[in-house]
Order: C-alpha cells, then sequence, then structure tokens
C-alpha cells in the first residue's frame, strides 16, 4: 500500500512539472522575438511600464485578451489602445510601428514627445491614428501621406509646429482630420482641399494658420469644420458650402462675407463668425431654416433688420449678437421660437424699450449695455426666477424687482431703478364705499402737509449750506480778468489773468452734469467746494491731459475730478455732446465717465473714484493707494487728503499669476470693447499699466479712454501719441503716424510684458541683455525660446508656468513691428481666456 501512494504520489509531481513546463513554454513563445506579443510587450517596458495582465487573469489568451488589444482571427493584433496611461517620452522604435496588421492606434491623453520612424510602416494597414493630448513638438513630416488606407487622424493639443505638410492631400480615404491646437502655420494646404474628397470633419483651430481661405467646394462630403482662434483673413465666401451642418471661423481676421447667390443653407446647424472683423450687413433672410447655434458677437455689423430674419428660424436655441454694432428696436420674437435658450444682444446701440419675452424658454438672456428705455415688462420680470443667468445693466430701465435681493439686484440691473408700487394689506381696507373715500382723503391731506414741511426744511437748509458756501469761495463772486485772489493751487489764482478759473465770472451758474442722477442739481461752485478750490491737496495725479483731483461732492458723492487743461477747438455743444456720448460707454472694465462741466473754455470729467490705485504701483512694489512723489507723469492715486489717511492695500495677495491674468483679461476686453463695440470706434492712444485702476472689489478697470478728441486736436500736440516705453515703432519711422487699434495693441502687449516680467518698459535692469527696453529684451528672450528665465519670480510658482510662457508670446505677437501683424483685440481675448488658470492648478 504504502508503495502504491508513493508512485501516485511521483505520478501527480510529474504530471504538475509538465504543465508548469507547457505553460512555460507557452508564455515564451508568446514573447518570441518579432511577434505582435514581443512588440507590445515591449513598448510597455521601453516606457518603463510593466505588460498589463490578460483580461479575467487566466492569462491563456496571450496578448490578444490584454486590455486595450484586439486581434484578428489569427491571433495578429489589429487595434491596439494606451489611451490615458500617464506614459511619457518619446514612443519607442520597434514597438508599435512593427504590428504589421494594426488597422486602430490610440496613444491619446498621456505625455509623449516624439514620434518613432518606423510609424510610417504601417501604411498598409492604418485606418486610424489617435495622438491627440500629448506634447509631441517639431514638424508633422510628409511621412504621413504613407498612409494611404488611413480614414480618422486626430494629432489635436500636442506641439507640432511648421505647415501642414502637403502629402496629406495623398491620403484620399482621409475623412476625420483634426489637427486643432498645436502651432502649425501657413495656409491651409491646398492639396488638402483638393485631394482629400471624402473628408467628413475638418478641425484645424487654435493654431497660426494665415492667409486667405480658399474655396472648399472641391470638398463635397464636408460637413463639420472648425478653423476657429487663427489668423485667417479675407473673405469667408469659401467656407459655406451647401452640405456643412457646422461652421466656426471664429476669432480670426475675417472682413468679409457675402454668400453666393444661390446659397440657402439648409444643413447648417452651428454658425460661430465671432471675433472677426466683418463688417456691413449681414443678410441672412429666406436661408439658415435649420439653424440652431448662431454666433456673431464682436465684429462692426450693421443691418437694424437681421433680428427680425433671425425670428423667422424655428430651429434657434442660441442667439450670441454681443458687440456688433446692431442698433435699431428689439422686434416681438414670434412664438415660433419656442426652443430658443440663449439669446445674448448686449453691448451694442439697440433702443426702444424690452418686448415681453415670456412666452420663450430663456435660460440665458442679457440685454447689458444698450440704450434700451422705459419698464421692463411684468411677464418677463416674472420668468427671470426661472432662468440660469440673466443681464439688463447699463441701459435705462425701470423695473420692480421685489424678489431679487439687493446683491441680485446690483448685478443684474446696474444703472435701473427699481420702481415697486408701495404694498398695501388689503384686510385694512374697509368695505363701505364712503368711508373708503373718506381714508383717502385723509391720506392724502395727512401726506400733503408731511411732504410741504420736508421741503421746507430742505428749502432752509440748503440755502444755509449756499449762504455758508458762498461766504467761504472767493470765486464765487464775479472776479475781474485783474484780480488775483489768494487760493493756492496748481491753476494758480495768483498767475495770470487769463487764467480759466479766472474767467468762471459766476461759478453757481455754470451746471455739474452727473449722468445717474439728473435730478441733482450741481455746479461748478459745488466742484470747487469738492477739491478745496482745486488746490494741491486734493491732487491726485497729473496725467497727459491735466491734473486729477479728488473731492465729496454734496451727498457724499465722492469722485475723481479730472481738468482737460489742453483745451480745444471743439464747440461747447460738441464738447457736450462728445462727453454725453462717453457717459454711455459702460463695460465693467472701463473707470466710468459720470459727469462734466464746461467752465469757460474748460472741459472738466467726472470719474468715479477707484480707491485701489493703478498697475503700475502694483507691479513695482508701491501700497497701491500711494503715489510716486517723484514722477507726476502717470495718473496714480495717492491716498492722504486732508491728512485723512485711506487704507493702503499692500501687493501682498496679489503677487500671483492667477491676479495678472486676470488684469491682463481685463484690459484686453475693455480694449476689445473700444475697437470693436462701439461706434464710431474708440482708440485708447494712451495704453499704459498707470492707466489700469482698481476698484473696491480689486476689478482692473482702465481709465482715459476717448478724451483725446476733447482735450486737443492739434497734430503736432503729444496727446496723439503714446507714453514713452509704450510707443509703437511706426511712430519713430514716421511724423505723420497716427494712432491706430493696431497701435493700441502694441502699448498693451508691452503692459502685458510687465505684468509677466515685472520689469518697467524703459530704464529697468534687464539680465544678460544690451537692449535699454523691456520690449526689445523680452522679444529677443522669447524669439530664443527662453521665455521661462524672464518671468517675474514673484509669480513663478503661484501658477502653471506654461501659462506664463504663452502670455509671453500673446505678448511678442501685440509688439510685431508691423502693425498688419499685430492680432485684434478680440482675438488677443480669445488667446488669454484659452490661458486662464484655475483655482486649484498648480505647477
Amino acid at each position: 500500500m504504502g508503495c502504491c501512494d508513493g508512485g501516485g504520489t511521483r505520478r501527480r509531481a510529474a504530471l504538475l512539472f509538465l504543465a508548469v513546463a507547457a505553460a512555460c513554454v507557452a508564455a515564451a513563445a508568446a514573447q518570441e522575438p518579432n511577434t505582435d506579443a514581443y512588440f507590445v510587450s515591449g513598448f510597455f517596458s521601453k516606457l518603463g511600464r510593466p505588460a498589463p495582465s490578460a483580461s479575467g487573469g487566466g492569462g491563456g489568451g496571450g496578448v490578444c485578451s490584454w486590455p486595450g488589444v484586439s486581434c484578428d482571427g489569427e491571433g495578429r493584433v489589429t487595434a491596439f489602445s494606451a489611451a490615458g496611461m500617464g506614459l511619457a517620452g518619446a514612443i519607442p522604435e520597434d514597438t508599435v510601428g512593427k504590428l504589421a496588421r494594426l488597422q486602430v492606434l490610440d496613444l491619446s491623453g498621456n505625455r509623449l514627445t516624439a514620434l518613432p520612424n518606423d510609424l510610417w510602416e504601417l501604411g498598409a494597414s492604418l485606418r486610424a491614428l489617435n495622438l491627440s493630448g500629448n506634447a509631441i513638438a517639431g514638424a508633422l513630416p510628409n511621412n504621413v501621406g504613407n498612409f494611404a488606407r488611413l480614414q480618422a487622424l486626430d494629432v489635436s493639443h500636442n506641439a507640432f509646429a511648421g505647415a501642414l505638410p502637403q502629402a496629406l492631400g495623398s491620403v484620399a480615404s482621409l475623412q476625420v482630420l483634426n489637427a486643432s491646437h498645436n502651432r502649425f502655420q501657413g495656409q491651409v494646404p491646398s492639396a488638402v482641399v483638393f485631394g482629400c474628397g471624402n473628408l467628413v470633419a475638418m478641425d484645424l483651430s487654435g493654431n497660426a494658420l494665415d492667409g486667405e481661405l480658399a474655396d472648399l467646394s472641391p470638398l463635397r462630403s464636408l460637413a463639420y469644420l472648425n478653423l476657429s482662434g487663427n489668423r485667417l483673413s479675407g473673405s469667408i465666401m469659401g467656407a459655406f458650402q451647401e452640405q456643412l451642418k457646422s461652421i466656426d471661423l471664429s476669432n480670426n481676421r475675417f472682413s468679409g462675407f457675402n454668400f453666393s447667390s444661390g446659397y440657402a443653407g439648409s444643413a447648417l446647424m452651428y454658425l460661430d463668425l465671432s471675433g472677426n472683423e466683418l463688417l456691413g450687413e449681414f443678410n441672412i433672410a429666406g436661408r439658415f431654416r435649420n439653424l440652431r447655434h448662431v454666433n456673431l458677437a464682436h465684429n462692426q455689423l450693421s443691418n437694424a433688420n437681421l433680428l427680425v430674419s433671425m425670428g423667422e428660424i424655428s430651429e434657434l436655441e442660441y442667439v450670441n449678437l454681443s458687440s456688433t454694432g446692431l442698433h435699431g428696436q428689439i422686434p416681438q420674437f414670434s412664438s415660433r421660437l419656442v426652443g430658443l435658450k440663449v439669446l445674448d444682444l448686449s453691448r451694442n446701440n439697440i433702443s426702444g424699450v424690452v418686448p415681453d419675452m415670456s412666452s420663450l424658454r430663456l435660460h440665458v438672456l442679457d440685454l447689458s449695455v444698450n440704450n434700451l428705455t422705459g419698464e421692463i415688462p411684468v411677464a418677463l420680470v416674472k420668468k427671470l426666477a426661472s432662468m440660469d443667468r440673466f443681464n439688463f445693466s447699463y441701459n435705462n430701465l425701470t423695473v420692480c424687482a421685489s424678489e431679487l435681493s439687493p446683491e441680485a439686484f446690483a448685478a443684474a440691473f446696474a444703472k435701473s431703478r427699481n420702481d415697486c408700487p408701495i404694498a398695501v394689506n388689503p384686510d385694512s381696507i374697509k368695505k363701505g364705499k364712503g368711508k373708503h373715500k373718506g381714508m383717502k382723503l385723509a391720506l392724502a391731506v395727512v401726506l400733503s402737509l408731511f411732504f410741504s414741511v420736508l421741503g421746507l426744511l430742505c428749502l432752509a437748509v440748503a440755502c444755509r449750506r449756499r449762504r455758508k458756501r458762498c461766504d467761504t469761495l472767493p470765486v464765487v463772486k464775479q472776479v475781474s480778468f485783474k484780480e488775483e485772489p489768494s487760493v493756492s493751487g496748481p491753476f494758480a489764482f495768483q498767475t495770470d489773468s487769463t487764467t480759466w478759473v479766472a474767467d468762471v465770472k459766476v461759478a453757481t451758474s455754470v451746471p455739474v452734469v452727473i449722468f445717474e442722477k439728473p435730478l441733482l442739481s450741481f455746479s461748478f461752485a459745488d466742484l470747487l467746494a469738492a477739491t478745496s478750490n482745486f488746490d494741491r491737496g486734493t491732487l491726485l495725479a497729473e496725467g497727459r491731459f491735466g491734473p486729477v483731483y479728488r473731492g465729496f461732492l454734496p451727498g457724499g458723492i465722492q469722485v475723481a475730478v479730472k481738468v482737460l487743461v489742453h483745451g480745444s477747438v471743439m464747440e461747447d455743444q460738441d464738447a457736450a455732446r462728445e462727453l454725453e456720448r462717453l457717459g454711455r460707454i459702460k463695460h465693467p472694465n472701463l473707470v466710468p465717465l459720470t459727469g462734466y462741466c464746461l467752465a469757460g473754455d474748460q472741459r472738466i470729467a467726472i470719474y468715479e473714484y477707484m480707491e485701489n490705485g493703478n498697475l503700475h504701483n502694483l507691479l513695482h512694489d508701491l501700497p497701491l493707494g500711494v503715489q510716486t512723489t517723484e514722477d507726476w507723469s502717470g495718473d496714480t492715486w495717492e491716498d492722504n487728503v486732508g491728512g485723512v489717511a485711506t487704507e493702503i492695500i499692500t501687493p501682498e495677495g496679489t503677487a500671483t499669476w492667477m491676479f495678472r491674468h486676470k488684469i491682463a483679461l481685463g484690459a484686453a476686453r475693455a480694449l476689445a470693447f473700444l475697437h470693436h463695440g462701439c461706434i464710431p470706434q474708440i482708440v485708447h492712444r494712451d495704453v499704459k499699466a498707470s492707466s489700469i485702476y482698481f476698484d473696491c472689489s480689486m476689478e482692473p478697470r482702465l481709465s482715459d479712454f476717448g478724451l483725446s478728441m476733447i482735450a486737443g486736436t492739434s497734430t503736432d500736440n503729444d496727446l496723439l501719441h503714446h507714453s514713452p516705453g509704450y510707443t509703437p515703432p511706426e511712430f519713430f519711422i514716421s511724423e505723420n503716424a497716427m494712432a491706430t487699434a493696431k497701435s493700441d495693441v502694441y502699448s498693451f502687449g508691452v503692459v502685458l510684458f510687465e505684468l509677466v516680467t515685472g520689469k518697467k518698459p524703459l530704464g529697468d535692469e534687464y539680465p544678460d541683455q544690451k537692449e535699454a527696453s523691456l520690449v526689445n529684451w523680452a522679444r529677443a528672450m522669447v524669439k530664443a525660446n527662453l521665455g521661462s528665465s524672464i518671468i517675474d519670480p514673484k509669480i513663478r510658482d503661484t501658477g502653471l508656468e506654461r501659462q506664463m510662457e504663452e502670455a509671453l508670446r500673446i505678448a511678442y505677437l501685440c509688439t510685431a513691428e508691423l502693425p498688419s501683424k499685430r492680432p485684434a483685440m478680440q482675438q488677443i481675448v480669445g488667446l488669454l481666456k484659452d490661458i486662464e488658470p484655475k483655482g486649484a492648478e498648480q505647477d
């Protein structure tokens, strides 16, 4: 018995050994050189990763059972996916490039940096290649033409540069081409247009493609086209082919948009032409019957009937016509627009009343910054609670917003009047008509007596204050030309007899216009009292247009008073009209003009006071509420008025990349609004760090827009030129150079360089460079690929370095020597938004 048991044990041991040996032989065979298993395993091992285990854990199926691997009937790999596995480095040679029957390769969402030389050997089999979301740099070689059977190519979100290869045109089977968000330059290859007749979707957005767009009519199968975020120019006519369902040409430089006579756009559902330079009328009557999404924002259109035409497109869901120069009135939208969810008509010149749109199923409604008047319909107000977002700010509207909190009202109805009737408790009203009339009569008598007494009291107080002011202000009296009042100040009442203050005979007879408070009666005498007779103790700054004073108007209204001392040949009526126009220009990133005064030959602009100083102080370690005493060339705020110091906000907490990006984006939006949202266009002429202020919430606001015409029109004065360090090169080449939108872009580029480097435009230390200006130094470093070395140490560790480097590249584009090479401000806004940091982002 014992012998039999021993023999059985030996037999079982022998069988176990044979099974293990067989498994080892099978595994060895699976990893034999020049097999698909060997190549796939080598791919992972060369990238420092173990090969994935077989699905189910058994491993009996070999490589074909590995996750991400598919095989044909002969056990050969036909599809391989290693997407989102955190793989880093160059794709290794002799791995995936050797899978002779590979049809689908997906390596997206990793950190791969280079392509293998043998990748192109897959030309006979490969049908889909996805390399998106990596860091592959350099040129996309013409070898891509080897993929004769390729149907889908996605190389988006990499660092490919240079021109798109003409060899793509030889891939006749290509249906999907996505090369978006790289650094491709040059024109859209004509070979692609003529050779890829089966192309269904083409996305080349987020590159640096330029030149005019070719006629895309040879692409008869093309349904989805995205060329946004490039530098393409000329006409967009060639893009409008009848079979296209989606067209996105936003954020380019297109200027012409005439449609061909037979084009109906019956298939088009998505259209985005925002952020271009389109001019004139955009006629859509009789077209686009299936359009659902249309965005024409930030162009310079002028079609008053555009909204009427859109009201006939029943499928519309999204309409954005912000900053298009739209005028006329909002029509009563047809009930056919039952699917409309988003309507943005903000920042235009629309007038008239707000129609009742309560029948529409809107989620977003923005009518802000227009010239709308009257009362918002009650039915529409009741619908607001069900919307995701709404904004009626910066119009002249009346609304009963009793159900909104003060914060919500301030955010959505800024500069509107909240006018709700006084609520009455119905239980307190008697049923008897005679008693009801008696109560009304008694109430009327009581209220009349109350307001009469209140009016008499106010009149007495006003007269007393007026007498007191008259006793203390020497300029209220009739001042002769030869008198020399003994009041100090920068205008020196002691100066020559032609001083502008002396020309104001009766200060109380000169009105001060305050736009938002038309019922308040202010005069030049109030301005004198508010600024202590323009005493140097209230002086905030001495800017290019004249000195700025801090003052408190009656009622505690804190203002900044800018005296435009250069004068102007403009008549009083014209100056008033221009100041009224500037007062209607509202934007969250502009310092608002709140009023004005025409005192003698002098024009005085009254602004909302900015509590927290300007960008010049922030960048150069000055307390935000304190100016530099030795340099009065920039408009910088003081913090001590009459011996009472305001709160000083230190730069601590503001020296972060997120905050500086916020400043750049805010200033860019302000300029884009002036350039593209105002008709006629407003050229700032003096963009600089000291022109960007911070309000009480530390929001950046651009000041001094539109003053050059009022402050002086002589061609030989300095107001037509930019400040030192911010002056574009064309001003040094020609004495007759005029300020344009592109010269503003240059100055903005200098500010952007300042924000990222922390350096001054002139006279600072620029390491490793003999250049005497920030622009020459920074451009040289960016061109040499050394942008990361010039980032301000204060912000280097507060955000993603690649975003800061991209901001330097944007500044490089803005400061191009040729104005034609500089992007438009609306494009700059798009570029800055693409690198907007998030709160949780870290290096």
